[in-house]
C-alpha cells in the first residue's frame, strides 16, 4: 500500500478527503464544497483521539523459577505509549514531556491563522499508517497573478504526528492554476515554514499560526513581485533552451561539456529531455496562450509544466514523489535560481559555471 493512506476497518473507508478532484491514489471521500473545520474533520476520518499511557515490561519469571509470562506489574519509568482510542493502536512511544496534540487542534491552528476560520478553505486532510500521522492542506481566499491571465493559488500545508517523531510543520505552498504545477520555488527550505515542538503549549502553537500567516504574506507580496518582473523580462528562443539544458543538467559533468559544446557526448535521454521541455516552452497551448509566453516567468514555467504534464512516469506515486520531493523538484529550484540571475542580469547568467 504505497500511499499508506489509514484505512478505517470499522468504518470501512481510507481517512482522507478531497474537494472536487481525486488525488493521485484515488482513494478517500469527494466532497463538492468547502467543508468547515468541523466537517473536514469528519469527511478525513480524523475524528479520533490520542492518549498517552504508561508503559508497562513483563517478569518473565514465576516462583517456581520458570519462565512464564504473567500479568505486566513493572512500569518503565519516564516513557508512554500513545493510543489510538477508537482502534486501540500503538501509534509509539514518548518521553514524559510530550505533549499530544489531538487532531482537532490541527485544525483549531489553521481556523486560528484567519479568526474562526472565515476565508480558509480546507483542501485535503488524511491519516497515514495507524493514524500516527495527519496532514492538511488549506487554500487562502487571495490570488498571486502575474501578467493579465495567470493566476497562482497560495496554500497553507500542515502535518503533525502522534508517534514521538517530528515537529508540528506548517509551511506556505503556491500552486499555479492553469497547470496546477507546484512551485517549489527555492526561496530557502526553512524560510516559508514554521516547526513547532510537541511539548510548546496551546498558547504557543496560536502565536505559531500567526506567525506563519505574517510568513505567507511576506512570500506572498515577494512571490508576487518576483513572478510579476519575470513576466516582464524578455527571453529569446536560444536563451530559452540554454536556460533549459542547464536547469536539466543532472550533474556537473553533462555541464562542463555543454560548456565546452561536446554536445554529441551527451547522452540521448539528457538531449530528448531537454527537446521536450523546450517544445513545451514553445507550443504548449499553456504557454501560447498566456500572457507570459516568450519570458522568464514563461521559461520558468516551461520546466515545471514538463514534469507536471509531459514526462512520462511509472505510476502516480513516482510522479507525486517527483514533484514534491525529487528530480521535478531539483530541477524546479535549479531553473528558480537561472531565473531569478537572468531577470537580475540577463544573458551572462546563463554562462556555464
Amino acid at each position: 500500500m504505497a500511499h499508506n493512506l489509514n484505512y478505517n476497518e470499522q468504518k470501512g473507508e481510507y481517512n482522507f478527503f478531497s474537494v472536487k478532484e481525486k488525488a493521485w491514489h484515488n482513494l478517500g471521500k469527494i466532497v463538492e464544497h468547502y467543508p468547515t473545520s468541523a466537517e473536514a474533520i469528519q469527511y478525513a476520518g480524523l475524528d479520533y483521539t490520542v492518549e498517552k499511557r504508561p508503559l508497562f515490561t513483563y517478569d518473565s519469571e514465576n516462583q517456581n523459577g520458570e519462565t512464564d509470562l504473567v500479568i505486566p506489574e513493572i512500569e518503565v519509568p519516564n516513557y508512554f505509549a500513545t493510543v489510538r482510542t477508537d482502534t486501540e493502536d500503538v501509534l509509539g512511544v514518548v518521553g514524559r514531556d510530550y505533549q499530544v496534540v489531538q487532531n482537532t487542534d490541527a485544525f483549531q491552528f489553521f481556523d486560528a491563522i484567519v479568526g474562526g476560520g472565515e476565508g480558509i478553505l480546507y483542501e485535503t486532510a488524511g491519516a497515514l499508517g495507524k493514524g500516527e500521522r495527519i496532514f492538511i492542506t488549506a487554500k487562502l481566499p487571495d490570488y498571486i497573478r502575474v501578467g493579465k491571465e495567470d493566476l497562482i493559488e497560495q496554500y497553507l500545508f500542515l502535518t503533525t504526528s502522534h508517534n514521538g517523531f517530528g515537529s508540528i510543520t506548517a509551511a506556505f505552498t503556491p500552486v499555479r492554476i492553469v497547470c496546477n504545477n507546484t512551485l517549489n520555488a527555492a526561496l530557502g527550505h526553512n524560510s516559508r515554514a514554521v516547526k513547532i515542538r510537541h511539548t510548546s503549549s496551546a498558547n504557543d502553537r496560536i502565536r505559531q499560526a500567526h506567525t506563519l500567516m505574517g510568513i505567507s504574506n511576506e512570500l506572498s507580496a515577494e512571490l508576487d513581485a518576483i513572478f510579476n518582473n519575470w513576466s516582464k523580462v524578455r527571453i529569446t528562443d536560444a536563451q530559452v533552451k540554454k536556460l533549459v539544458q542547464i536547469a536539466m543538467a543532472p550533474n556537473r559533468e553533462v555541464l562542463q561539456k555543454l560548456q565546452k559544446g561536446i554536445i554529441d557526448e551527451l547522452s540521448a535521454g539528457y538531449t530528448n529531455m531537454v527537446d521536450k521541455v523546450y517544445e513545451y516552452a514553445l507550443g504548449s497551448p499553456d504557454q501560447q496562450l498566456s500572457t507570459t509566453a516568450g519570458t522568464v516567468f514563461g521559461a520558468y514555467n516551461a520546466v515545471t509544466g514538463y514534469f507536471q504534464n509531459v514526462r512520462k512516469y511509472k505510476d502516480e506515486e513516482t510522479k507525486f514523489k517527483s514533484i514534491i520531493e525529487g528530480t521535478a523538484k531539483l530541477r524546479g529550484e535549479t531553473a528558480f535560481n537561472l531565473c531569478s540571475a537572468f531577470a537580475g542580469h540577463g544573458a551572462d547568467a546563463l554562462n556555464f559555471n
